[in-house]
């Protein structure tokens, strides 16, 4: 299913999107260097191990991203004007490498713009879940889409 039109949406809409992701030592590697983040938890197995964790752990803005394109099939994609903003990031529990992810989102909010007739805005509750059904990771996002054309 690709993305809806603003108009296309009601509050208390949800869906669990298809795709899933298992990460990968290369995911968190490269998200990390690519990003200059040095965290020796996670990049330096030795240090990962002594940490209260004991092992690597994935680094949350990798698991924020994932969690976001997990969703974009289902609600913006090819519908989005911009993404407006991202609030109430929470990372409740950690993700491992090898760890399975997938997501569900919820239609918080919508409004149609003031300023952009045609157009409107669509609050979404984004959640990432890993294989033991823990939340790995929440947000809102607020998003301006198109309406549906006439």
């Amino acid at each position: 299913m690709a993305g809806k039109y603003f108009d296309q949406w009601n509050i208390g809409d949800t869906l669990e999107h298809e795709i899933r992701r298992t990460v990968t030592e290369t995911d968190n590697l490269l998200f990390s260097t690519m990003t200059h983040n040095p965290q020796p938890l996670h990049l330096d197995v030795e240090a990962a191990k002594e940490s209260g964790f004991g092992q690597i752990l994935v680094n949350s803005t990798f698991t924020f991203s994932l969690l976001v394109g997990l969703s974009v099939g289902d609600t913006t994609l090819g519908t989005l004007v911009a993404n407006l903003g991202f609030t109430d990031v929470v990372t409740p529990n950690p993700v491992f490498i090898g760890d399975t992810i997938r997501a569900r989102s919820e239609v918080i909010a919508l409004r149609p713009s003031k300023s952009r007739p045609g157009q409107g805005i669509v609050t979404f509750k984004h959640e990432a879940l890993n294989q033991r059904d823990d939340i790995v990771c929440s947000c809102e996002r607020s998003a301006l889409l198109k309406s549906a054309p006439a």
